[in-house]
């Protein structure tokens, strides 16, 4: 059993907490971008705006994460309490929020430029598990969206909120929507299996969306909520929406002319 006892701030500067979470973020969208720029992107015109449209992304990021969190896991708190969805800083960030701000600035940003946004949009895919990974490694340092109560041998006792021996599901959810998905993404684009665009995004949603229902059976629910229809999570049920979508997407576009 391991004790989690970690400082949710990775250091400071004069009055300024840096936190892991905002490290995670960082690290994320700058790896993923790089990996696109250095190895994904191999058309010089998708090359010469992607620059730009990564400042679409990163807005679409914060604003559906944040967004999304409100709608989806915190409704009634956060109409009582409108300003406070401003309030990045005080956590609260939905992946599947994000996902919507994504799609909705890469719509945005292609319409603009008059390309494919499912040429962004499968960029996107083959790059979020790395930002994925980092997202979950600092949920696991932030003692936060940790694990039901387990008596495994690597079971994890976070100290900042009880007393209790859990899951460190952080950690699954950082192995599987993070290494493994990334791998299995990249297989079929370096394979060159999938030439549509839309197709591996397609896959993305499909691949995390079945990672994300299985971790969740290691993963706490959220206490406002708690279970719901069929003894699901709101991630679980949320996750089954996008497993459709993604098999959906996938089949349009590999039987598209």
């Amino acid at each position: 059993m391991f004790t989690n006892n970690f400082d949710p701030v990775a250091f400071h500067i004069f009055s300024l907490d840096i936190r892991w979470y905002s490290l995670a973020y960082i690290f994320g969208i700058s790896l993923g971008w790089l990996y696109c720029k250095k190895k994904l992107v191999r058309n010089q015109n998708i090359l010469d705006i992607f620059d730009d449209y990564i400042t679409y992304l990163i807005i679409g990021i914060i604003l559906g994460g944040r967004i999304g969190y409100a709608l989806f896991y915190n409704l009634e708190y956060y109409l009582e309490n409108p300003t406070e969805i401003l309030m990045v800083w005080n956590g609260g960030m939905s992946f599947h929020g994000g996902l919507i701000g994504v799609i909705v600035a890469s719509k945005l940003f292609s319409d603009k430029h008059k390309k494919n946004q499912f040429i962004f949009l499968d960029l996107v895919a083959l790059s979020a598990p790395i930002g994925i990974f980092f997202g979950r490694v600092a949920n696991f340092i932030n003692s936060e969206l940790y694990g039901r109560a387990t008596d495994m041998p690597w079971s994890v006792n976070f100290a900042l909120i009880d007393n209790i021996n859990r899951h460190p599901s952080q950690l699954y959810e950082a192995f599987l929507e993070g290494i493994i998905l990334f791998f299995i993404l990249n297989f079929f684009f370096n394979k060159n299996y999938l030439k549509k665009p839309g197709q591996i995004s397609g896959l993305f949603l499909v691949f995390y969306s079945l990672f994300r229902f299985f971790a969740e059976y290691f993963r706490s629910p959220d206490s406002q909520i708690g279970y719901l229809l069929l003894n699901l999570t709101m991630g679980q049920l949320i996750s089954s929406v996008f497993l459709i979508i993604g098999i959906f997407l996938f089949v349009i576009k590999k039987n598209e002319i």
